[in-house]
């Protein structure tokens, strides 16, 4: 069977375990939940895709479909036995396994002496800023619920996002302050000579 793994497929084989539902259900569930901050589902089609992925390699089949009055007819899916063992094999996985990632950012690092240093300085102080923002947001989420009572179980994804924000922010403000101080910094005579002596060594 095929192996089509990915955090949106894994959020709707979970959602699935709780109760079989439509896949406007499925969007309803993940927004209200705030789980479209762990999961892309920016694009209208992106739940209907997986679920259409998820029932080619077996993982749901459909159970019904219902109708309401004035309303289009809806699929209702639920899992199948693979899916359900399935969705805690994935589960236990993204747990246990770090993926290899490849995010925008570190790919930006890698080249950022492409940039002069006064240029990298200031595309590193707005991504402060931003940073800064997101921060305060999750936190002004996390004391929000907080205030609401609510189980931290169910808002562990945002501690994590909250430490991994605050963790790229100090990094970020650490390389602004090494270009600021010129501790850190670059030139193209300098970097001409590097490239020479490290390219032309022997592996």
């Amino acid at each position: 069977m095929a192996e089509r793994r990915s955090p949106l497929a894994m959020v709707i084989l979970s959602l699935l375990a709780e109760e079989p539902m439509h896949a406007y259900g499925m969007q309803q569930k993940i927004k209200g939940r705030r789980k479209d901050e762990v999961v892309n589902v920016a694009q209208r089609n992106s739940v209907y895709q997986a679920i259409e992925r998820l029932a080619r390699d077996g993982y749901i089949q459909v159970r019904h479909t219902t109708r309401d009055s004035g309303r289009p007819e809806r699929t209702v899916y639920e899992l199948t036995d693979a899916g359900r063992e399935t969705q805690a094999t994935w589960l236990r996985s993204m747990l246990a396994t770090p993926a290899r990632e490849f995010p925008e950012f570190p790919a930006a690092l890698a080249f950022v002496m492409i940039l002069d240093p006064a240029d990298a300085r200031e595309q590193l102080e707005k991504r402060a800023r931003l940073l800064q923002d997101r921060l305060d947001q999750y936190a002004a989420g996390l004391r929000r619920s907080e205030e609401m009572g609510l189980p931290r179980l169910f808002v562990v994804e945002d501690e994590y996002a909250h430490s991994v924000t605050a963790a790229e922010l100090a990094f970020v403000r650490g390389m602004i302050e090494d270009l600021a101080s010129g501790e850190l910094t670059w030139n193209r005579e300098w970097l001409a000579e590097i490239v020479a002596k490290f390219e032309g060594a022997p592996a």
